[in-house]
C-alpha cells in the first residue's frame, strides 16, 4: 500500500459517515442506472418499442399571462415620494435620558392597538429626529389613469405633504422625479387624485369592473414596497365586501392574498385582463409587514370618487337624510319591525326629522325601488345630489306610509363624526413662549387622570431644543401649576407671568411631572433667565 492509498483510507475512516452517505447515494444511482440500462437492452433485437418518445414543448409558459400583464401595466404605475413636516409626538425637552418618558398615564400615548396597520397614515414609515418637528419622508405608489398626468393614489400617501414627487417607471433611480399637484382627497374612501405636468402623453391604465370579480380569481398587485419600484406580486381574490373599519359606510374592500407591503399603498390590483380592479390600501398584520391579508378599494368606488374629485369643487359630495340603523342585518329586528331598514336613530335637525321619520320606522323603498338592506339604502341616498328630493316608503306600526325628504350633504350633516371639523378644532394652536416652550389647556379627561382640580395648571405641549425650558428640565407632557408662586390656570396666565419676567431674573416652576399622579407629588424646576 503506497502513501496515497494509506492517506485515502485514513480520510475515509475519519469521515466514515459522510463517505457512507456518498457511497450509498452513488450505489443507489448506479443501481437505478443499471436497471434502466438492463430494461433498455432486453427484448428481441430490432423489435420496435411501444413507448411514445417524450418531447419538449415550445418555450411558452402557462404563467406568461402574468408577465404580459406586468409589461402592460408597469409603465402606468408610479412611485410617489412625499415630504412633510410633522410635530414629533415623542418630543423630549431634555437630551439626557428621562425615566418619565415611558411613565403610565402619558397623555401622548394614544396607540390604538388595532391590527390593521398601515391604514391611512400608518401604511408607510417616515424618518426624522427626536427633537423638534420631524421632516418626514414617505413612500407610496399610484397609478396613471389619464394620459394628461392624472394619478390615483391613497389619501394617506399624500395628505399633509408639503411636497409630492412622482417618479415614472422609465426614469433613472437617481432622477428626482416630477412635482405633483394635489387635485383632491376623500376621507371616507382614503382615495386621492394628484397630477403631474408633462410635455407628452403618459401611459394610462385601464380600469375594470370590480363587480365582475369572484372569490378565487387571480390578481396581481403592482407597486413600490419598501421603495422597490416595479414590484409585482400575485394572488387571488380572497373575499369581497370586507368592512374592516367600524362606522365607515364607504370602505368595503376586496380582500386579497397577493403580497402587499408598506409602499404598495396606492398601487393597483389588476385582473387577468390587465384591468385595474382595485387600489391597494391596507393590510392586516401584527408585524407591519405582509401576513397574507390585504385590502384594495374596488375600482367601481374609485371611478365614482375620481369623477367628483376632478370636478370644479374637487371634493366628494354624498347625500344623506340623517338616520342610523343596525350595521349588520338582524333577523330578530326584521321579525319585530318588518323587512327593510329599521331606523334606530334620527339626527336632530336632519332631513329625516323634518320629514317626520321616527325611531322604529322601517324604510322599504326609495322612489318606488325596494331597499332590503342598509347598504342598499346608503348607496342610493349617497349617490344623490344634496338639495334633491326623494320619496320614502316606510312602515310604522305595520301601517304603510310615504313621505318626501330633501337630501342633505353627508359631510356637513355628520361633520363631527367624520372628523372634518375636528381637524381644525381639536388642537389648540400653541402659543409661543420666551421660555422656549408652548403650553395648552388641560383637558377634563387629563385633569381627572392626574387628579388635578378642573381649571388648574397647563400642559407643556412643546419644548424648543436648546431653550431655557430645556435647560431647567421641562419636558413635553409636564403639568405646570405655578410660576414664581403665581397660579397658572390657563395659557393666558402663563403668558402674562412669562411676559413680566426679564433677562437675569429667576423663574421657578411648580410642576407635576409627566405621567405622575397626585400621590407622586410635585417638583420644582428652576433657573435664571439668560
Amino acid at each position: 500500500m503506497d502513501l496515497r492509498e494509506s492517506a485515502f483510507w485514513g480520510r475515509l475512516k475519519a469521515n466514515r459517515w459522510a463517505y457512507t452517505f456518498t457511497i450509498l447515494a452513488t450505489l443507489t444511482v448506479g443501481i437505478l442506472i443499471g436497471t434502466v440500462v438492463s430494461y433498455g437492452v432486453k427484448g428481441k433485437e430490432g423489435q420496435k418499442s411501444e413507448a411514445t418518445p417524450l418531447t419538449v414543448p415550445a418555450p411558452q409558459q402557462l404563467s406568461n399571462v402574468f408577465s404580459q400583464i406586468s409589461k402592460q401595466l408597469e409603465p402606468s404605475v408610479v412611485n410617489i415620494n412625499t415630504e412633510s413636516t410633522i410635530k414629533n409626538p415623542h418630543r423630549r425637552g431634555s437630551v439626557r435620558p428621562d425615566p418619565r418618558e415611558q411613565a403610565p398615564g402619558d397623555e401622548g400615548d394614544q396607540g390604538d392597538g388595532t391590527p390593521f396597520q398601515d391604514f391611512f397614515d400608518k401604511f408607510f414609515g417616515g424618518q426624522g429626529g427626536e427633537a423638534g418637528n420631524i421632516r418626514q419622508r414617505s413612500l407610496g405608489s399610484g397609478v396613471i389613469v389619464d394620459a394628461k398626468g392624472y394619478i390615483v393614489t391613497n389619501r394617506h400617501v399624500v395628505e399633509k405633504a408639503d411636497r409630492i414627487r412622482v417618479k415614472l417607471q422609465d426614469e433613472s433611480p437617481a432622477s428626482p422625479g416630477h412635482d405633483a399637484k394635489l387635485i383632491g382627497m376623500d376621507q371616507e374612501t382614503d382615495l386621492a387624485v394628484i397630477k403631474i405636468e408633462m410635455d407628452h402623453p403618459l401611459p394610462a391604465a385601464k380600469l375594470g369592473n370590480s363587480d365582475g370579480m369572484e372569490v378565487g380569481d387571480w390578481v396581481l398587485a403592482i407597486g413600490s414596497p419598501f421603495g422597490l419600484q416595479e414590484t409585482v406580486t400575485a394572488g387571488i381574490v380572497s373575499a369581497k365586501g370586507r368592512n374592516i373599519v367600524p362606522n365607515r359606510q364607504f370602505q368595503s374592500f376586496i380582500q386579497t392574498d397577493a403580497a402587499i407591503n408598506p409602499g404598495n399603498s396606492g398601487g393597483p390590483l389588476v385582473n387577468m385582463a390587465g384591468e385595474v380592479i382595485g387600489i391597494n390600501t391596507a393590510i392586516l398584520t401584527e408585524t407591519s409587514s405582509y401576513a397574507g391579508v390585504g385590502f384594495a378599494m374596488p375600482s367601481n368606488t374609485v371611478v365614482q370618487v375620481y369623477n367628483q374629485l376632478i370636478g370644479p369643487e374637487h371634493r366628494v359630495a354624498r347625500g344623506s337624510i340623517g338616520i342610523e340603523f343596525a350595521a349588520q342585518p338582524n333577523p330578530a329586528i326584521a321579525r319585530i319591525y318588518g323587512s327593510g331598514v329599521t331606523v334606530s336613530n334620527v339626527v336632530a335637525g336632519s332631513p329625516a326629522e323634518t320629514a317626520g321619520l321616527k325611531v322604529g320606522d322601517t324604510i322599504t323603498a326609495v322612489d318606488g325601488r325596494d331597499v332590503k338592506s342598509g347598504d342598499e339604502l346608503v348607496a342610493d341616498i349617497a349617490a344623490r345630489k344634496p338639495g334633491s328630493k326623494a320619496k320614502l316608503t316606510f312602515f310604522r306600526n305595520a301601517k304603510k306610509q310615504e313621505t318626501s325628504v330633501t337630501i342633505a350633504d353627508r359631510s356637513k350633516l355628520f361633520a363631527s363624526r367624520l372628523g372634518e371639523e375636528q381637524d381644525n378644532q381639536n388642537e389648540e394652536e400653541p402659543k409661543p413662549s420666551k421660555f422656549g416652550l408652548s403650553v395648552r389647556t388641560i383637558t377634563p379627561d387629563l385633569a381627572d387622570r392626574l387628579n388635578i382640580p378642573a381649571g388648574k395648571g397647563v400642559v407643556v405641549q412643546d419644548v424648543k431644543q436648546g431653550s431655557f425650558a430645556e435647560d431647567v428640565g421641562l419636558n413635553r407632557g409636564d403639568v405646570v401649576l405655578e410660576v414664581n408662586k403665581q397660579p397658572v390656570n390657563s395659557p393666558d396666565d402663563f403668558s402674562k407671568i412669562e411676559a413680566s419676567l426679564k433677562s437675569g431674573q429667576d423663574a421657578v416652576f411648580l410642576v407635576r411631572p409627566r405621567g405622575s399622579r397626585a400621590q407622586d407629588g410635585t417638583i420644582f424646576l428652576a433657573g435664571t433667565l439668560p
